[in-house]
């Protein structure tokens, strides 16, 4: 039942369709707020597929450095080769770096943590903003991220999916900041304030990127700030949505031609001296 106008609706329903008032998930398929409960994932097919592409180039990185130096650990020679953000070759003219960086991991704990994050933030962000929203915010806090990065620390070489992952923080803080009088959103600012500060507290750890990750929370709830959340289906604003998410993937693609084309390159110069 539609809380605001009392019609009966659907338990798949995230908008009414007599009212036109936006609803959250159910109770009960809401995660608890406690930190034990929130440990376990849960992911849906949108997490999926950006974990496996993650896992993709991972695995991808660990054969190039096996093959170059019989180990399988990765140097930073070759998280440059496969696109991570190194500021001298994005200012050289490769700026797609700023997006395929945010698929790279440094090592097998690196991409753990970071695909646990992913199995949970993605299905939840995507559950409240839609498909559309979330890769919109996905691509675009990952971008913001190693931009900040970029100028922050350009000395550094940065890569990893932790910069998307706070971007879903930020667009999920964002949600709870539009409506501060709303329990749901309450609750939601709670619950995503605790992680937020726990993975802020992590960022200071030598090695970690400290800036990507404020630059992509920043992309985040700019996202969540401008675009709300989801109104009746086919409505001119989810329409413009569904196009600015394809987009996104859009420009994800080619800058992973992009990249592919520039690891090709740079492999030939390497077997030829």
């Amino acid at each position: 039942m539609c809380p605001h106008c009392r019609a009966f609706i659907t338990i798949s329903d995230r908008v009414c369709p007599y009212c036109g008032g936006q609803l959250g998930p159910r109770a009960i398929d809401m995660r608890a707020t406690r930190l034990a409960a929130s440990l376990l994932p849960r992911a849906n097919v949108t997490a999926i597929v950006i974990l496996i592409i993650n896992l993709a180039f991972y695995l991808a990185e660990v054969g190039v450095s096996y093959k170059f130096t019989h180990s399988t650990s990765i140097s930073g020679q070759v998280a440059v080769l496969f696109g991570a953000k190194y500021a001298p070759l994005i200012f050289a003219g490769q700026w797609w770096r700023l997006l395929t960086a945010g698929f790279l991991h440094g090592g097998f704990w690196h991409i753990a943590m970071n695909a646990w994050a992913i199995f949970i933030l993605v299905t939840e962000v995507e559950q409240f903003y839609g498909t559309s929203r979330l890769l919109f915010a996905y691509v675009f806090s990952t971008i913001t991220g190693f931009l900040c990065s970029l100028y922050w620390s350009p000395q550094s070489l940065s890569l990893g999916a932790s910069a998307a992952c706070f971007g879903m923080f930020g667009i999920m803080l964002a949600m709870g900041l539009r409506g501060r009088a709303d329990p749901l959103a309450q609750a939601v600012r709670s619950h995503y304030m605790q992680w937020l500060i726990i993975g802020l507290v992590l960022s200071l750890v030598p090695g970690v990127d400290l800036a990507a990750h404020v630059g992509g929370l920043i992309g985040g709830f700019l996202v969540g700030l401008v675009a709300g959340l989801p109104g009746l289906p086919n409505t001119p604003r989810e329409l413009l949505w569904k196009v600015l998410a394809g987009l996104a993937v859009a420009l994800t693609a080619y800058a992973f031609l992009r990249d592919f084309v520039s690891y090709a390159a740079l492999m030939r110069q390497i077997t030829n001296t």
